[in-house]
């Protein structure tokens, strides 16, 4: 259980603090896979209610950051990566955490489901949920495949956006849960390669930590080997076309050269140039998932101008 009896040591918390504990680079990625499962679903959306709509999911993301500052506050005060947050460095209190965390996950699930429809609102309460409770307080302190359990519930913003348009789930949504459901593993798997230390010292049970870095080379291949037919299929749905095609291919390309030269590498030769080709992955799985959104919505665009964007359905 989460130490709350954490006392500010650097005087009052500014705004930017409050803004830190909703984790905004985490959000910034809900935000964008949501929005673009909204706009490329099949039924359009008012845009005061598909700004409101993102508008509170991005609460609801933000909220799930705060619960798991407030959850993960001891581990955080030991691990580099996270030292500064703003719980560890003594500029929010832990109970001040838990309490807006608590406030934002309930107000951005009832005002989800009153601007779009109960379906997406409780999607978003399941998310919030399944991050909080089955990842953050189960599963990184139990089990090495923390991140790939864990990493469901990052991938629900775009089957949110996509209710949040047609009221339910397809088989377009689902590709896109899993397209950021597969993505999460090698991506995270990469960072822990070069940040090991960190994970070791805390005690989380990461794959690097418990199974070695030749283990966790193989795992990388393997989900990124998994993750390739999911990109290639949403291009041959409703929702994909030529973009996403020519993403799917080059990018996923790109990816499994990346996962192939880690996995060749040894533990020496990685320390040898300081994990240089690791970094190059993880910086690069960052890219990739943002360019396969984008390119779903490069063929929502086309599709609205007109264009017969899959000559082959």
């Amino acid at each position: 259980m989460t130490d709350t009896t954490v006392i500010s040591t650097e005087g009052e918390a500014g705004f930017g603090d409050y803004v830190a504990l909703l984790k905004p680079r985490v959000m910034s990625l809900v935000v964008f896979t949501a929005l673009v499962g909204l706009l490329v679903a099949p039924v359009p959306v008012h845009p005061v209610v598909g700004f409101a709509a993102i508008l509170f999911i991005a609460i609801g993301g933000g909220a799930s950051g705060a619960l798991n500052m407030w959850w993960d506050a001891d581990i955080d005060r030991i691990m580099t990566r996270t030292q500064k947050r703003p719980i560890p460095s003594g500029k929010v209190g832990a109970d001040e955490a838990l309490a807006l965390g608590l406030a934002l996950s309930g107000f951005s699930v009832v005002m989800l489901g009153l601007a779009a429809n109960v379906a997406a609102g409780a999607l978003l309460a399941f998310t919030i949920f399944f991050y909080v409770v089955i990842y953050t307080m189960w599963l990184k302190r139990w089990t090495p495949q923390n991140i790939v359990i864990g990493g469901a519930a990052g991938a629900f913003p775009p089957m949110i956006g996509w209710a949040v348009s047609t009221g339910g789930i397809s088989v377009e949504s689902v590709l896109m849960f899993l397209l950021t459901f597969m993505w999460t593993p090698p991506h995270f798997w990469a960072l822990a390669l070069f940040m090991k230390s960190d994970y070791n010292a805390a005690g989380v049970p990461m794959l690097t930590v418990t199974h070695g870095h030749d283990a966790t080379r193989r795992h990388i291949l393997v989900y990124t080997v998994l993750l390739a037919p999911v990109g290639l299929a949403l291009a041959f749905t409703s929702i994909g076309g030529p973009a996403t095609l020519l993403a799917a291919v080059v990018l996923n390309l790109m990816f499994l050269h990346g996962a192939w030269t880690i996995f060749r590498r040894s533990t020496e030769q990685a320390l040898a140039d300081g994990y240089a080709a690791e970094k190059r992955v993880f910086r690069f799985s960052l890219l990739y998932l943002f360019a396969m959104f984008g390119a779903l919505l490069v063929d929502a665009t086309l599709r609205g101008l007109g264009w017969d964007v899959m000559p082959w359905l």
